[in-house]
């Protein structure tokens, strides 16, 4: 009989990455980060937080339309769909950087549905 190794593809591993490492150029992602920040003027999201001096800090409008745009662009448009990607996947949690908590994404979202 065969002796073969076992298939171990199924289990999870710890193994450490380098987020900035993920972003390669001439890429999606690499597009969508550079447009985002630094060709858009998201100065008109400033307006909706009222938290300089009192309340906790938002997660930054660039961060979120990023991770909005790169779920379209990869066919999810569900909320929890995206937030789910942010949590498994990669490229998702490379363009999220250290912002932790999506589940806020659905209120962004709502509240900017419509560009004025």
């Amino acid at each position: 009989m065969a002796n073969y190794k076992p298939d171990l593809s199924c289990l999870n591993k710890f193994i450490s990455i380098n987020f900035a490492e993920q972003i390669l150029p001439g890429t999606l992602e690499y597009a969508l980060c550079y447009i985002v920040e630094n060709k858009l003027d998201l100065s008109s999201f400033d307006a909706w937080y009222n938290n300089d001096k009192s309340g906790a800090a938002a997660y930054p409008p660039t961060v979120m339309l990023k991770i909005i745009l790169l779920g379209y662009a990869h066919g999810l448009i569900s909320s929890r769909r995206i937030a789910k990607a942010c949590e498994n996947n990669i490229l998702f949690m490379s363009v999220r950087g250290s912002s932790a908590a999506l589940h806020i994404n659905s209120k962004f979202r709502g509240q900017n549905a419509r560009a004025d």
